[in-house]
């Protein structure tokens, strides 16, 4: 696992198809996600307010993070409000 330091959280890589790296503000609550591309590459970020100690344990420890994460995190706005902190292009898009 690779660290590196993102918008003050510490990220940390999983084994995911979808999930580049995850991290948690224990002082916020804030549970950072990092996504990739098909390709594996690092995309958006994103931050997810009014995550317990608990539910970090539960998707960092969860045999499959991704799945985790779109069954108790994504589906759920109200209870985890998110917001987009970086926006990368995906694989194929082109820059004008």
């Amino acid at each position: 696992m690779t660290n590196q330091i993102t918008h003050q959280i510490t990220m940390d890589a999983v084994e995911s198809s979808q999930i580049h790296s995850i991290g948690y503000d224990l002082t916020t609550g804030t549970l950072a996600v990092r996504f990739k591309n098909k390709a594996g590459e690092p995309t958006s970020l994103y931050h997810y307010s009014c995550v317990t100690p608990g539910n970090f344990d539960a998707i960092k420890n969860a045999e499959s993070v991704g799945s985790h994460f779109y069954k108790h995190i994504r589906p759920f706005p109200d209870r985890f409000p998110f917001t987009c902190i970086e926006k990368m292009p995906t694989a194929g898009q082109v820059s004008e």
